[in-house]
């Protein structure tokens, strides 16, 4: 059953990204020439459908807190743990705002999805280069100075159910650099999705945003020494909050 599954939603995303990337691509073209903010929008929201509607043949069941909590316009950084490749599906269907985020760069080679990066507003990066990943963070720095939102995961690599990761020195640039609010987001659950067994499983996934940090109003030497540390125990204390609506492990089961 599981490997079922695991072909059909496979099936499905591929099929789904095929169909959407027409409109996609329209809705990319008429951003270029001056609907870039109605366009954004509609990218985000073709892109939120997708989201769900993958999230729902994955058969899992969702608890999200904290919406409230994602200012509606202005620059924004969200920041949020990486526990497993399913991530960020679950953030474009519940972040409720367009975003883009730094990608890998082995990423830009992957058909389709490398073009669905592009158009949400992703950036790549090639670690390797320090002048190359320098230009991505700046550039990701004016966006969220021009209003944007863009999401990061400073632990640097997928913690595949190992608790929250120590961040990577410098990960919180993009949103100190540009002096905007962090959104801190605690995601749980989704390594059981697919990666613990490299097959598609139900899961209960938990996504928390929590309460925006704004780094405008810290001292210099504050978001230098104390953000990072503040971010991290604020995802962890998520993190750590009992779940409500997880259902018991018959339920959860196949």
């Amino acid at each position: 059953m599981m490997l079922l599954k695991t072909i059909m939603v496979f099936g499905t995303t591929i099929l789904t990204v095929i169909f959407f990337t027409p409109l996609g691509l329209i809705s990319f073209i008429l951003s270029i020439v001056g609907l870039k903010k109605q366009m954004s929008w509609m990218i985000y929201r073709i892109a939120q459908v997708w989201g769900r509607f993958i999230i729902f043949v994955a058969g899992c069941t969702m608890e999200v807190e904290g919406t409230e909590n994602v200012p509606k316009s202005g620059g924004l950084c969200f920041v949020s743990n990486h526990v497993g490749y399913f991530d960020i599906v679950l953030l474009i269907a519940y972040a409720g705002r367009p975003f883009g985020f730094i990608a890998k760069k082995e990423l830009a080679f992957l058909p389709l999805f490398n073009m669905w990066i592009y158009i949400l507003g992703g950036l790549f990066i090639d670690r390797k280069s320090l002048r190359n990943a320098l230009n991505t963070i700046n550039r990701g720095v004016k966006r969220i100075q021009n209003g944007e939102s863009m999401l990061i995961f400073p632990e640097g690599t997928r913690s595949k159910d190992r608790g929250l990761l120590p961040f990577k020195s410098g990960a919180l640039k993009l949103a100190t650099n540009a002096l905007s609010p962090i959104v801190p987001i605690a995601i749980s659950g989704s390594y059981e999705v697919f990666e613990k067994n490299m097959l598609v499983n139900k899961a209960h996934v938990r996504i928390t945003f929590c309460p925006p940090i704004n780094t405008a109003e810290m001292s210099a030497e504050d978001r230098r020494t104390k953000l990072s540390d503040k971010v991290h125990s604020t995802i962890g204390a998520a993190l750590d909050k009992p779940s409500l609506t997880a259902p018991s492990n018959n339920e959860n089961g196949d």
